[in-house]
């Protein structure tokens, strides 16, 4: 007589198929593993979620510095302005050193894409900064000279302390190179601004400046990441916009009223990239 069907065998899950028992048995090694790998993905994910956090908190800042130093055309002190847009870059920074903290013992390529975008903002900031001041593009090493922090006891003195930590964050060399190529959008900005306040001399300025970088980007060609790419179009059409302003100022300069010339070159740019906002 044929025994009845499922006797004598391990009771199977009506849904999988597999052994009821040894998927509720919480002493399972395969279970006990399990929750090891889902303990470690919520700790990866709520880093993420914090770093992401804290690079929009950098974006913004970042952001509120620029549209402060487009102000440098327009008022007479600038030098008031480039003080209180310092302030506002070393708040910035104190937020990247809080990534720093986040970063500390972790595989930086994990969580790159969570900050990438703030730390573009924030060298887009930062190199708009040092060229009003001095005319010239910021290094790489010069940015990561800024972005060391040291975290010390409570009470401690001028002196490091014994269990203080020094942590040092490094910008990428295509995030710096994103964001300097999204420093070329505020620069054509500040020439029509310039231009719109009867400067004449800043445009031929930001002019030769853009022609260089321009350059450097062209060595660099397809060789770069996929985003430099992407953006080369956007730096050209930048450098175009100013050579054009530098054009219509060589030559027509002296037909056209100095309080109009603003108007003139801003019909010129409305064609602009989406990543870079609105004139």
């Amino acid at each position: 007589m044929n025994k009845r069907e499922g006797e004598g065998c391990p009771r199977k899950n009506a849904d999988t198929g597999q052994d009821r028992d040894a998927s509720t048995n919480p002493s399972s090694p395969v279970i006990a593993a399990f929750k090891v790998f889902q303990q470690e993905l919520d700790t990866k994910h709520d880093k993420y979620e914090r770093l992401v956090k804290i690079s929009r908190d950098v974006t913004i800042e970042s952001k509120r510095t620029i549209f402060l130093l487009h102000r440098v055309t327009s008022v007479p002190d600038p030098e008031d302005v480039l003080n209180e847009a310092d302030v506002k870059l070393d708040g910035v920074r104190q937020k990247i050193g809080q990534i720093a903290e986040e970063l500390r013992g972790e595989d930086i390529h994990q969580f790159h894409r969570a900050f990438t975008p703030g730390i573009q903002e924030y060298v887009e900031a930062i190199s708009f900064l040092h060229y009003i001041r001095h005319r010239s593009l910021i290094s790489l090493e010069e940015i990561n000279a800024r972005l060391v922090f040291m975290r010390a006891e409570k009470g401690a003195a001028e002196a490091l302390p014994l269990g203080a930590q020094v942590l040092t964050f490094h910008v990428t060399p295509s995030d710096y190179l994103l964001g300097v190529a999204d420093l070329t959008g505020e620069l054509m900005r500040m020439c029509i601004s310039s231009v719109g306040n009867g400067d004449i001399d800043t445009p031929f300025q930001l002019s030769q400046f853009l022609r260089q970088i321009h350059d450097g980007f062209s060595y660099i060609g397809n060789t770069g990441p996929y985003e430099v790419s992407k953006k080369l179009h956007t730096l050209r059409q930048s450098l175009g916009k100013v050579e054009d302003a530098c054009y219509t100022l060589r030559v027509r300069g002296s037909e056209i009223p100095k309080h109009m010339l603003a108007d003139v070159f801003s019909s010129r740019t409305t064609l602009i990239d989406p990543e870079e906002g609105v004139v």
